[in-house]
């Protein structure tokens, strides 16, 4: 209240920044004219003046107008000439010249913000002006979308400007051999979707000769739909991953036993959440039925894991809403976009119950060689700004966790839309009838109609009753995603009616014909609120694009989902007191604010939920970061012999300290500790009675000894094996222990994640456990790095030739592949509510990815319950 009254008074801050640009952008103009005065010889001149001017200490920012002015004025001559190119296979005319609007957007973009831009202003232009501008620095800009479709297309045409200036563009797509992603990362300009980007980083920090990597440093990247790749996947590593070896039979055990148990009697059901707790009646029938007296002390967590992984799939996740069965597999349905993600799979063990529950082949989980998240991946760029049509709902979670504060573009010219108050029913039965009612007349009167539904499942229930009242319509689901194309181009006929399944983030506009604009325009019907208001405001936005007319309207009832969650009786029983029929809409305040409320509860949890996961993957970003710097240093130096030398005296004293540390001198076992030495190799001190000789008061005395004599036996190894050979082999050996030794990492970090929550339990607070554990593991890897490849070096024998053992190259790995669903994948899909795991996406490459599951939501233990601690006693006799 008090921020709209200070608004009023003294105005936005939104609003100041804007005019605050008004300067710039009358000085970009006005340089732009003067351009206008030269030859062509004399103006593409520029980029070059441009290139020297920061290579003799200008910033991009200083030469700022000129560069926008240059872009500006390329756009004129392109289009004075009625310059034509192929795009997507089609002559096209070039005819765009940037708007103000537009070269505010660029600057926004290049000041490392995010743009909020409506549909139909022009994103793809606007992101020419900072990527000409930032390219010019020589050192790549990344133009990052959702799909290769758009990457290629908008590659082809913003290349018009960049090739007319004297710049290159690249695209990195999935197919594309090492060779081709070089040259077009070494382009000024790259363009390709956030996957491939991510994907690229992986696969170089795996290359085992540096000839194999492909990409330059991350220096400034420009991301289109920034909220659905920063929000929706923020949570979505990308994995590469090969198969594991685990038998698949246990899935198909686990659904045949929740068919015996009882909601409410033996679990409990969270529909907020996602989530479902075995209660101790529960547990009694699983023993009872598996014929065992403690499944805590004889099957363990991982069986009680995998138990409430089956009681999910059969009670919470929904065929034909959150799945799909199609040719014999489980195919995600993106409840943002209600597009099928073929390939993508849930992890922990979800996408495996769910196949066993529909009885479909039950495929292996697989074993993570190297991931990242998003988030990760783009807090690597030096600069890192984005568009979209939807930002500022999310302004704060961009700004706390990406340091991206969000700006509100104006629109070239007035939003004449009509966006309508809610239209409120008791009961979903009233509202139908009064939607299919609401139809039937913007039918009649040839305006063309677009209703966005939830699921697959109400969409197909609307579609019924259209037809029952006999009006022609297209559905637009994950079950028809292959007349997307045909359906989005007849949807802005005049009569049209289109029911397209979250209609949001189809990336495609609805254009008008001239008859259906004066029959009222895009009429756009939502059939529910979505958990996320930028969703909803993604489904309005689809109307009045470009100063059209249209009108919009959310038709809602009191027994949709998220009102029920979020408690629509009272609202439902003041309905019912003033005696409102169920075909009835009406518009209320107080409902209304009620709905909105219960959005930004999901919205904050959401938020909550992925700040808290980001506190943990820090910390396995943190590990990346020292794994991947200490890899790259050894494929980038020929000769590492030295930094070997520094580990092994590193780490070779931890190694006695384990034998000797809280001990007397007289304590000291020297048969153990030869015994041990043993296994790192063939060495002198591996024997009990020279370490006694050696020994003194003094450990530092007995340390110095092994480390000397570790690294005499190395250099006298050395000096009988040609040069070039040993310090091959050297290389070899560390990366191939880096990367085997990382993938158990992995593994091992995975599992403390999933059972450091119990922590909670004994109040004990889990993540700073998980810190304090996964800094111990740390230790331990980086020590295990250096202890094996010792032992590798010790092993190694005179010999005129050297056998190098390989550090294992990707393709020599045997992943598992589904290509043919990939190429059939649209634009990267959204994570589901934010307890849902989703798994990997896994191409023929092997490049996989994956959604990790948050941290899993703690539901007190019932003072009855078996204690989750393990201990196979009641919690209030354990831990409570």
């Amino acid at each position: 209240m008090i921020t709209k009254m200070w608004e009023s008074v003294f105005g936005s801050y939104n609003d100041k920044y804007i005019k605050s640009l008004s300067p710039q952008v009358q000085k970009i103009n006005k340089k732009e004219e003067e351009y206008q005065q030269l030859s062509e010889v004399e103006f593409l001149k520029n980029t070059q003046l441009f290139q020297e001017r920061i290579q003799n200490g200008e910033t991009s920012s200083d030469i700022l107008i000129e560069a926008f002015a240059t872009v500006k004025h390329a756009c004129r001559r392109l289009t004075e000439k009625k310059h034509t190119f192929i795009m997507s296979a089609t002559e096209t005319l070039w005819e765009m010249i940037p708007f103000d609007v537009q070269l505010i957007g660029g600057i926004i973009l290049h000041e490392g913000k995010i743009a909020e831009m409506k549909t139909g202003e022009g994103k793809t232009l606007v992101s020419s002006l900072p990527a000409y501008l930032n390219a010019l620095e020589g050192k790549g800009v990344h133009l990052v979308t959702v799909n290769d479709y758009l990457a290629s297309r908008d590659a082809e045409w913003m290349g018009q400007i960049f090739e007319y200036l004297g710049l290159t563009v690249g695209v990195v797509a999935h197919g594309k051999s090492p060779t081709e992603k070089r040259e077009a990362y070494n382009c000024d300009i790259t363009y390709g979707t956030n996957n491939e980007f991510g994907f690229d980083y992986l696969r170089d920090n795996m290359a085992v000769s540096p000839e194999q990597q492909v990409m330059r440093a991350q220096h400034y990247a420009i991301l289109d739909e920034v909220d659905s790749i920063l929000i929706d996947e923020a949570r979505t590593p990308l994995i590469i991953s090969t198969a594991a070896e685990e038998s698949t039979e246990k899935y198909l055990e686990y659904a045949k036993i929740v068919k015996m148990l009882q909601p409410e009697t033996h679990y409990i059901v969270d529909e907020k959440d996602r989530a479902i707790r075995l209660i101790e009646a529960g547990i009694e029938k699983v023993e009872e039925i598996m014929n065992i007296d403690n499944i805590y002390s004889e099957k363990g967590f991982e069986t009680i894991h995998h138990l409430e992984s089956a009681i999910k799939a059969q009670s919470i996740f929904q065929r034909d809403k959150d799945y799909v069965v199609k040719d014999g597999e489980i195919i995600i349905v993106d409840e943002f976009t209600g597009r099928l993600m073929p390939g993508r799979r849930y992890s922990l063990g979800l996408h495996q119950s769910i196949e066993a529950k529909e009885g479909v082949e039950v495929r292996r989980e697989s074993k993570t060689l190297a991931s990242i998240t998003f988030q990760n991946y783009f807090r690597l760029y030096n600069k890192l700004s984005g568009m979209t049509g939807t930002a500022a709902t999310e302004a704060e979670e961009f700004a706390s966790i990406y340091s991206l504060d969000t700006i509100i573009i104006p629109t070239n010219k007035p939003i004449v839309r009509d966006d309508r108050p809610d239209a409120i029913f008791k009961s979903i039965q009233g509202k139908y009838e009064s939607l299919v009612e609401r139809v039937k007349e913007a039918h009649a009167d040839g305006q063309p109609v677009l209703i966005g539904t939830i699921s697959i499942e109400k969409s197909e229930v609307l579609s019924q009753l259209l037809h029952n009242a006999r009006i022609p319509h297209n559905v637009l689901n994950a079950k028809h995603h292959e007349r997307e194309a045909e359906i989005i181009m007849n949807a802005g006929k005049f009569g049209a009616v289109t029911i397209a399944t979250n209609m949001a983030g189809r990336g495609t506009d609805i254009k008008l014909k001239p008859d259906a604009l004066e029959a009222g325009g895009l009429l756009v019907i939502g059939t529910e609120r979505h958990e996320s208001r930028r969703i909803d405001n993604q489904l309005r936005g689809r109307s009045g694009r470009q100063g059209d007319t249209g009108e919009t309207q959310f038709f809602i009832s009191m027994d949709d989902d998220l009102l029920r969650l979020f408690g629509s009786e009272k609202m439902k029983s003041m309905m019912d007191s003033f005696g409102i029929p169920d075909n009835m809409p009406i518009e209320n305040s107080f409902i209304s604010k009620a709905i909105e409320s219960a959005q930004k509860k999901v919205e904050t949890r959401n938020f909550e939920s992925r700040k808290h996961v980001l506190q943990y993957d820090d910390v396995m970003n943190k590990h990346r970061e020292i794994v991947y710097n200490k890899r790259n240093d050894i494929l980038h130096n020929e000769d590492i012999h030295e930094n070997i030398e520094k580990d092994i005296q590193k780490y070779i004293p931890r190694f006695i300290h384990n034998f000797t540390d809280e001990k007397q001198p007289e304590e000291w076992n020297f048969e153990e500790i030869a015994k041990a030495l043993f296994t790192i190799g063939k060495i002198k001190s591996a024997n009990s009675a020279i370490l006694k000789q050696h020994a003194t008061d003094n450990i530092e005395t007995l340390t110095d000894f092994v480390t000397n004599d570790i690294l005499d036996t190395i250099d006298h190894k050395k000096d009988g094996i040609p040069t070039d050979a040993f310090h091959h082999f050297e290389k070899s050996i560390s990366l191939s222990n880096i990367d085997r030794l990382w993938m158990e990492h992995i593994d091992e970090m995975s599992k403390l994640r999933e059972t450091v929550s119990l922590q909670a339990y004994a109040n004990k607070n889990p993540l700073f456990e998980y810190k304090h554990e996964a800094f111990t593991s740390l230790k331990n890897l980086l020590f295990n790095i250096t202890i094996n490849t010792t032992q590798d070096l010790l092993r190694v024998e005179k010999a005129p030739a050297i056998v190098v053992k390989k550090a294992v190259a990707l393709e020599d790995l045997k992943i598992k592949t589904n290509e043919d669903q990939l190429q059939s994948q649209g634009a990267t899909a959204s994570v589901p509510r934010p307890t849902t795991p989703v798994g990997p996406i896994t191409r023929a490459d092997g490049t996989v990815v994956h959604r990790v599951a948050p941290e899993p939501t703690v539901i007190k233990a019932g003072r009855n319950d078996p204690c989750p601690c393990g201990s196979g006693k009641k919690y209030k006799k354990c831990h409570g």
